[in-house]
């Protein structure tokens, strides 16, 4: 098997080089024409190399999206480190960055909380994440475009694990909707019973949500209630890495003097603040 893959991973990059007749192909990998051909047409399915017009495989672009997807993980991480340590002190709480990576919401930061020294939450580095039973997955999911959202949501087997899961589309629907209304979300215990979560967006420059910043805690040490007290520093510090990554509000319009218009969702700490007490009241 490890031969298998070794000699398709040396077909790819000899594709890379220059393209590749089926002759050649079945020589690299060493099987027959038939054989060559099925291995192609996978690696094709998943656009990792494409057919030419002359009946030669070249390089495809599912391979040059991955290596953008993996840069721009490298680079947020790179970005939002800083600013994600400084709110695990400023909070004592463990703080998560996740991404939309392909067809997956990825973790592609952690930093745990020594409270969980006894109890280690199950989230990890490069772990997915539920798209609908998380606050991080439910952010990003919110910000999709619609017909992005769809088809994420199309392959999504809807799963009650516990009594406050958002097991089915209308439900999750109306959730999305009040994230995008708010700027934030929130995780009461809708995976996993103990574990409570908020989180906001992280946007790119374009204002794109690219991205999520969480604060999670299980219950015994922070409920749900408590942990919304910390919604304003986790909207700075997701507005803060958002800055980093280029993104700048639109620029006050004559709205009114104090209103400025931003986009839909976004919220400053001030805003955050209101809701948060409304919403504990």
């Amino acid at each position: 098997m490890s031969q298998s893959i070794r000699r398709a991973i040396d077909l790819i990059r000899r594709s890379a080089e220059h393209p590749l007749s089926l002759t050649e192909a079945a020589d690299v990998l060493g099987v027959h024409k038939s054989t060559a051909l099925r291995i192609l047409q996978t690696l094709e399915s998943a656009r990792f190399v494409r057919r030419t017009g002359a009946g030669t495989y070249v390089l495809g672009s599912g391979l040059i999206e991955l290596s953008e997807l993996a840069l721009g993980s490298m680079d947020l991480r790179q970005f939002a480190g800083t600013h994600l340590r400084v709110l695990q002190r400023e909070t004592g709480h463990t703080v998560h960055l996740a991404q939309l990576t392909g067809d997956e919401i990825i973790y592609i930061d952690k930093v745990d909380s020594p409270a969980f020294d006894a109890v280690k939450l199950p989230s990890r580095v490069g772990r997915a994440v539920s798209i609908y039973a998380s606050a991080v997955g439910k952010t990003i999911l919110a910000y999709l475009p619609t017909e992005e959202r769809d088809r994420l949501l199309a392959h999504v087997s809807f799963e009650r694990f516990t009594d406050t899961t958002f097991a089915d589309r209308d439900s999750l629907e109306a959730e999305l909707a009040r994230i995008r209304e708010h700027g934030w979300a929130t995780d009461n215990g809708e995976h996993d019973a103990y574990v409570m979560c908020v989180a906001a967006p992280v946007r790119d420059s374009r204002g794109r949500v690219m991205a999520a910043a969480s604060i999670t805690a299980i219950e015994v040490i922070s409920n749900l209630d408590e942990l919304k007290n910390s919604l304003p520093l986790l909207l700075e510090t997701a507005n803060r890495i958002s800055h980093e990554l280029g993104y700048t509000p639109a620029s006050p319009t004559d709205r009114g003097p104090s209103e400025a218009r931003r986009p839909a969702g976004q919220r400053t700490a001030a805003d955050v603040r209101t809701e948060s007490m409304d919403l504990n009241a």
